[in-house]
C-alpha cells in the first residue's frame, strides 16, 4: 500500500487495487456483510443476492421490481426490504408487508428501531427535487418522521457504540449525523463531513465511515479511475483511499474479520440511458483488503 498527500497536509494511504468478485448483473447496491456473505439489492432484477468470498452467487430472497430499494435485518433475524412498502422476509423465504410505509434507504439499530428515508418527488421521471425525510416504523407498522430537509437521503449507517445515525446527502455533498435516543427519536443534527459524493456509504469497527468522493474522471485520460471510495472520520478527516474502473454506488465492509471492502460497482450514463445500462448487465462487485483501523 501506499501514501499519498491529503489537502489538510496528512497523508491519506492508498488500498491494495480491488479484485473482481462478481459481475454480469443489473445493479448492485445496498451492499451488506451477513452470515459470511455479502447481500445486495439486485436493482432491476427484483431479488437479493448473496456472495461468498469465493464470488460464488446465490438468490437469497424476492426484491421490488424497481429501482431505489435496499435491506437490513431486525435483531431476530428477519430480513427487511425496502420499496413501495416494507416487507419483512423470514428465514423460511415467507414474505409479509411489515409497514406501508416505503422508501429508499434502510438501516436497523441494535435495540429494534427501524429507519427508512426517503423524499417526495420522481427522481427517476426528471421530478423537482423537494427535501427528503427519515422516518421511523414502529413495531405495529407505523410511521413517524424523526428528521427532515434532507438534501437527496442516500445511504445510512448506526456506528458501532449504537450512538448515532449518519446519512448521506447526496445533493449536498455531505454526510449528517443526529443522536440516537432511547426511544428512537433523533437530535443533536450536525455535519459528520462535507465535500464529498456520498451514496451508499458502510462504518467500520473503528468507527470510520467509507463513502464515495466527488471526484469526476478524466475523460481525456484513459487511465482515470471512475470512482473512489474514501474513509472519513468525523470532522472530514480522510484516512484511505481506493480507486474502482467502474462507479461506485455501494460499499460494505465485512469479511470473516471485519478486514474486507466490497465495492459495489455499476456503469451511469444518466437516467435516460438506465434501461439500456441494465439490460447490459455491466454491474461489478470488487473486494479488497482493509489494514488495521
Amino acid at each position: 500500500m501506499t501514501s499519498e498527500p491529503e489537502n489538510s497536509g496528512g497523508s491519506v494511504e492508498a488500498l491494495a487495487p480491488p479484485r473482481l468478485l462478481a459481475e454480469g448483473m443489473t445493479m448492485v447496491e445496498s451492499g451488506r456483510w451477513h452470515e459470511g456473505r455479502l447481500w445486495l439489492a439486485h436493482w432491476g432484477s427484483g431479488e437479493v443476492l448473496a456472495i461468498d468470498l469465493d464470488g460464488r452467487t446465490e438468490v437469497v430472497a424476492p426484491g421490488p421490481d424497481g429501482m431505489g430499494w435496499s435491506i437490513d435485518w431486525l435483531p431476530d433475524g428477519a430480513l427487511l426490504v425496502s420499496g413501495p412498502a416494507l416487507t419483512r422476509v423470514d428465514p423460511d423465504g415467507s414474505a409479509v408487508e411489515y409497514s406501508a410505509q416505503g422508501g429508499n434507504e434502510l438501516v436497523v439499530h441494535p435495540a429494534g428501531h427501524v429507519y427508512i428515508n426517503g423524499a417526495d418527488f420522481d427522481f427517476l421521471g426528471g421530478g423537482a427535487p423537494e427535501p427528503g425525510w427519515i422516518r421511523r416504523i414502529e413495531a405495529d407498522g407505523a410511521a413517524r418522521d424523526v428528521a427532515g430537509d434532507i438534501d437527496f437521503p442516500n445511504g445510512m449507517v448506526i456506528t458501532p457504540d449504537g450512538s448515532t445515525l449518519v446519512i448521506a446527502e447526496s445533493f449536498a455533498g455531505r454526510m449528517s449525523a443526529f443522536d440516537i435516543q432511547a426511544d428512537g427519536s433523533l437530535t443533536g443534527r450536525r455535519v459528520w463531513a462535507d465535500g464529498l459524493g456520498p451514496d451508499g456509504i458502510s462504518v467500520d469497527a473503528g468507527g470510520g465511515i467509507w463513502c464515495q468522493t466527488a471526484d469526476m474522471p478524466d475523460p481525456g485520460d484513459p487511465s482515470a479511475p471512475a470512482g473512489v471510495v474514501v474513509r472519513v472520520i468525523e470532522g472530514g478527516t480522510i484516512t484511505h483511499r481506493v480507486e474502482t474502473e467502474l462507479p461506485c454506488f455501494s460499499c460494505a465492509v465485512g469479511g470473516p474479520d471485519g478486514r474486507h471492502l466490497f465495492l459495489l460497482c455499476n456503469e451511469f450514463d444518466g437516467i435516460d440511458q438506465l434501461e439500456a445500462v441494465l439490460s447490459r448487465r455491466s454491474a461489478r462487485v470488487y473486494v479488497t483488503e482493509l489494514p488495521p483501523l
